[in-house]
């Protein structure tokens, strides 16, 4: 039986196929949800036109936070009925009270919300003893303990998991800089950051060159290109210059500074999470999302070993890749096909 998971972000529709445990096929395309239900259409459309057709679709999301929905019932209700119009046999994933079906799963919105990073912490539980799964995608960290094929997550809707610093609002290309650092060295001085959307992390990396190709799938701040150039530009707005003020090496040194304040961030949410001392110092960092770079260096900060998502993934090489960076929708594919 093939099982598509998909995973209803609210700048990606992710898609992942599977059939006999395996991952077949993998799909990641940006979707503009905040500007209109029509354009979650479009993009299932082109995803199903990649991925083909399966008996069975599983879906976790985290597009109800958008600002299209009033609030996240409006959300999930809505994409519950969006997705059902199309799949009429769908299920949803409700954190731990499994896969249900449209009815159960509308009534029950707040386990459906927000909920996709579950369905793969279980899955890397399910296949590794013990680990610290992180997933940096293009907005967020999820940073969640497992031990003995459980999660040992303490929060379950955004606001408990910003508490506990299993949610951190830091990504590998949307984030905006200003969310980085309110102040960087620059030029011999503490110089600030102005509170404006003139650049994005994904400038930072991209000027650092560690940015995968085909990672940051939305238009640049100023709508303009993404050389290497063009990012430096935007960085150097970020402090109030242009980018002729300054030789290039003095940009891609900012690009560091900013790059460091990241890690930083991720660093010290990762130790109030192993803080807790749930886990053995042999735990590795299990690494998820097109932000793995970034926890490949965390793990090098923490002192921890490093596995990657796709080593625990069944498929083709490529396939496995791209199931890293689409996690979610694989996690929920492969829970549904394994509960059939």
């Amino acid at each position: 039986m093939a099982v598509i998971g998909w995973d209803v972000g609210g700048a990606h529709l992710k898609g992942a196929c599977v059939e006999e445990g395996r991952i077949l096929k993998v799909v990641q395309l940006p979707c503009t949800l905040w500007l209109g239900i029509e354009h979650l259409e479009r993009a299932f459309a082109d995803a199903e036109a990649q991925l083909g057709h399966a008996q069975a679709h599983a879906v976790t999301m985290t597009g109800e936070l958008v600002d299209l929905f009033s609030d996240r019932k409006e959300g999930v209700r809505s994409l519950i009925d969006l997705v059902l119009s199309r799949y009429p046999v769908a299920r949803f994933w409700a954190g731990e009270a499994g896969l249900l079906e449209g009815a159960a799963a509308a009534a029950q919105f707040g386990a459906v919300a927000s909920a996709n990073w579950l369905a793969s912490v279980i899955f890397a539980a399910r296949h590794l003893p013990a680990g610290l799964f992180v997933d940096i995608g293009s907005t967020t960290a999820d940073i969640v303990p497992f031990v003995g094929g459980r999660s040992l997550h303490r929060g379950a809707t955004d606001g408990e998991r910003l508490a506990e610093a299993e949610l951190v609002y830091t990504g590998a290309t949307r984030t905006p800089l200003m969310a980085v650092a309110r102040q960087v060295p620059f030029a011999g001085r503490l110089q600030g950051v102005m509170a404006e959307y003139f650049a994005t992390i994904a400038d930072v990396h991209r000027l650092r060159g560690v940015l995968p190709v085909g990672a940051d799938l939305h238009e640049t701040a100023d709508r303009r290109g993404k050389s290497a150039a063009e990012s430096a530009a935007r960085i150097a707005r970020m402090v109030g210059r242009d980018f002729t003020d300054a030789p290039v090496a003095a940009w891609r040194d900012l690009a560091e500074v900013f790059a460091r304040h990241q890690l930083d961030q991720l660093r010290v949410a990762a130790h109030q999470v192993l803080s807790r001392g749930e886990l053995e110092s042999s735990a590795p960092l299990v690494g998820a999302g097109i932000g793995r770079f970034l926890v490949r260096d965390l793990a090098v900060a923490l002192g921890r070993a490093y596995r990657d998502f796709a080593e625990i993934v069944d498929g083709p090489e490529a396939m496995r890749e791209a199931a890293s960076i689409a996690a979610p929708a694989a996690a929920v594919a492969w829970l549904a096909w394994s509960s059939a």
